[in-house]
C-alpha cells in the first residue's frame, strides 16, 4: 500500500511548545468545534500545557484560572493547505524578500488574524526547514509552519519567473524525467512535507506546459518515497489529467468549465483533495472595485503602508479594472464558486487555501476570512465552511493534533464576538488567537 503520509509531518507537528502549567478554563462561550455540528452554547473550554482537557459542557478544575468569555464564540484556529511565505514584502515579489525576519513577520499576521497553521505551498528557500522547525518548537510567536520546499516547475514555463522572481534555490525546473527524479529526490531530503508541481501555462501566458513524461515522473517518485504531490491546475483537462497520473491534492479550483460527473467521481473514488483558492480570483479585483469589505479596519489593518497606497491611488486602480486579466479574474471566480459547490454536494474531499502571500493583494490573514465568506456565498452553510478551514483543512495535511476543539488536541483556537455559525461575517470579529495554549489578542 502506497505510504503517504511524510514520515516526518506528525512528529514535527508533535513538538513540544515551552510548558504552561496554569489550566485555564474559558466560560461561558459559544463553542463551534469544527466537526460541522451545532453549537454548543454556555460551554467551557479547560486547557493545560498547551493542550485541550475538556471541552463542552464540563465542569471547571478547582484552582483553573478562569476567563469569562461570555457571548462569544470559540472556533478551532484556521489551517490554510495552500499560502507563501516570504515572496512578498510590501508590494514587491522576488528572492530578495525571502528573510527569517520577513517570514516571521507573515505567521505573525497570519495568527493575529486566527490562522494558527500555514502550508507554504512552494518556492521555499533552504533556510525553510530551520524556520519550519522554530516553528513546531514554538520558538516562532505566530502561526506554526509546514509546506513544500522549492517544488517542481518547467523550463521557460510556469510559475512565471518574471511573476515570482524567484531565486535558483527555490524552484526546480527540470527538462527531463531523470533531473524531475532527481529534483524530488533533493526535496525528499531536505524532508518537505509535500511535492508540488505547476502544470499549467497561466492562460497562454508561458510558451509551453508541463509534460505528461515529467509529471508523471514526479508523481512516482514522490509516492515512492512516501510524499503526496500537490498540482496547480486552472482548467479541466489539466485537472482531469493530473488527476488520472496520480495526484493527490488539487492545490486550485477548476476554473474554465463545470465539472462532470466523471470527474466528481474520479476526486471520490481516489480520494483527492480539493482546495479552491476562490480568494486568489477575487483578490485580482476586490481592492481595485474598493469593494466594502476592503474598506472595513479589519481589512485596512492587514496592509503594509505601501500596500495601502496603492490600493488608494486611483491610477493603479484603473489600470487593475481595465486589464483584461481582470475579467478574466471574474469569470473564473464564478465557475470556481459553482464547482466548490458541485464538489462539495457530492462529498469530495475539500480543503481550504487562498494562495495568500504568494502576490501582494493576497493579504495574509484577510484571504483566509475571505475564503470562508466566498465558500459561503458559494452556497456552504457557516458551520460547514468553517469545518472546511479546520477539521478538513488539518485532514489534508494528516494532522492529528489539531483542527479541532477536543481533548488531548493542541489549544489553537480563535476568539470571536458573535456567532459565525449564524452569520459567517462574524468570523472576521476577531477577539484573540490561542496557539498551543498561549493566547494573543487582535
Amino acid at each position: 500500500m502506497m505510504r503517504y503520509l511524510v514520515s516526518g509531518l506528525l512528529a514535527a507537528s508533535a513538538l513540544a511548545t515551552p510548558a504552561l502549567a496554569q489550566t485555564v478554563a474559558i466560560t461561558g462561550v459559544r463553542l463551534i468545534d469544527g466537526r460541522g455540528g451545532a453549537p454548543v452554547e454556555d460551554a467551557t473550554i479547560v486547557i493545560t500545557e498547551g493542550r485541550i482537557v475538556a471541552a463542552g459542557k464540563v465542569a471547571v478544575p478547582a484552582g483553573a484560572e478562569r476567563r469569562d468569555y461570555h457571548g462569544r464564540s470559540v472556533i478551532p484556529g484556521l489551517i490554510s493547505d495552500h499560502s507563501h511565505v516570504g515572496q512578498v514584502s510590501g508590494t514587491e515579489t522576488g528572492a530578495q524578500n525571502y528573510t527569517r525576519a520577513n517570514i516571521v513577520a507573515q505567521l505573525a499576521q497570519f495568527r493575529r488574524y486566527g490562522v494558527t497553521t500555514v502550508t507554504a505551498l512552494g518556492n521555499n528557500a533552504p533556510s525553510f526547514a530551520a524556520i519550519r522547525a522554530d516553528a513546531h518548537a514554538g520558538r516562532i510567536a505566530g502561526a506554526d509552519l509546514f509546506g513544500v520546499m522549492q517544488g517542481i516547475g518547467v523550463p521557460n514555463g510556469a510559475p512565471p519567473q518574471a511573476m515570482l522572481k524567484v531565486g535558483p534555490d527555490q524552484l526546480f525546473r527540470p527538462s527531463t524525467p531523470d533531473e524531475a527524479r532527481k529534483a524530488v529526490a533533493m526535496m525528499a531530503a531536505e524532508k518537505t512535507d509535500l511535492v508540488k508541481l505547476w502544470l499549467d501555462d497561466f492562460g497562454g501566458s508561458v510558451p509551453v506546459k508541463m509534460s505528461p513524461a515529467i509529471y508523471n515522473a514526479v508523481i512516482a517518485e514522490a509516492h515512492a518515497r512516501g510524499l503526496r504531490v500537490a498540482a496547480h491546475i486552472h482548467d479541466l483537462a489539466d485537472a482531469e489529467a493530473i488527476v488520472a497520473a496520480g495526484a493527490d491534492i488539487i492545490a486550485h479550483g477548476v476554473r474554465d468549465k463545470p465539472v462532470p460527473p466523471s470527474f466528481v467521481a474520479t476526486l471520490k473514488a481516489k480520494g483527492v483533495w480539493y482546495i479552491a483558492t476562490l480568494q486568489l480570483d477575487e483578490a485580482t479585483f476586490a481592492w481595485a472595485d474598493r469593494a466594502p469589505w476592503t474598506l472595513t479596519p479589519f481589512a485596512r489593518a492587514a496592509l503594509s503602508p505601501a500596500l495601502a497606497r496603492q490600493i488608494d491611488n486611483p491610477a493603479w486602480r484603473a489600470k487593475i479594472l481595465a486589464d483584461p486579466k481582470t475579467a478574466d479574474a471574474r469569470t473564473s471566480l464564478a465557475m470556481n464558486l459553482r464547482n466548490l459547490k458541485t464538489l462539495y454536494d457530492a462529498g469530495v474531499k475539500i480543503g481550504f487555501g487562498t494562495d495568500s502571500g504568494a502576490s501582494a493583494v493576497r493579504v495574509p490573514g484577510i484571504a483566509e476570512h475571505r475564503e470562508l465568506a466566498l465558500m459561503v456565498q458559494a452556497g456552504l452553510p457557516p458551520v460547514q465552511a468553517l469545518q472546511v478551514a479546520t477539521a478538513n483543512a488539518a485532514g489534508l495535511l494528516a494532522l492529528r493534533d489539531r483542527g479541532i476543539i477536543a481533548p488531548g488536541l493542541r489549544a489553537d483556537l480563535l476568539v470571536l464576538d458573535g456567532d459565525p455559525a449564524r452569520s459567517i461575517d462574524d468570523a472576521d470579529k476577531v477577539v484573540e488567537t490561542w496557539v498551543a495554549g498561549r493566547p494573543t489578542a487582535f
